[in-house]
């Protein structure tokens, strides 16, 4: 097997490496990015909802700049929600700050009922700079 080509964010790969997984990888002029949530510098989450999915797009403008990335290269978004219904609108005010510009990417919203002590979560597949290309 070929080694992954991990991308890490300045200042958060113990996390990334204590949890055993990587934030980004590299493949065939894609970014491939692990859900994001709005953690802490510890790890922890944080408890408001709107803060929490401010952190968890801060941390995945992290993932992206580290690749040479904007919200803008994003092609594919998934998100997962624990309880939608009486959140869905309050999360969805606080997305237009960062979604990138028209036209926007796909998007699958999951209702879920547990996310380690999370609301939201985004995970999202990103073309690279360099694979411009059609």
């Amino acid at each position: 097997m070929a080694q992954r080509d991990v991308v890490f964010p300045p200042g958060r790969q113990a996390l990334y490496e204590r949890n055993r997984y990587s934030p980004a990888i590299r493949c065939n002029g894609l970014l491939f990015v692990s859900g994001q949530v709005g953690s802490r510098e510890d790890g922890s989450p944080e408890p408001d909802l709107e803060k929490q999915v401010r952190l968890a797009f801060d941390n995945l403008n992290g993932i992206l700049q580290a690749a040479g990335c904007t919200f803008d290269d994003v092609i594919d978004v998934t998100v997962f929600i624990v309880d939608p219904e009486p959140k869905f609108e309050r999360i969805w005010k606080v997305v237009p700050e960062y979604w990138g510009n028209a036209p926007h990417p796909t998007l699958t919203a999951v209702g879920v009922t547990w996310l380690y002590g999370f609301d939201f979560e985004i995970k999202v597949i990103a073309k690279l700079p360099e694979a411009t290309a059609d």
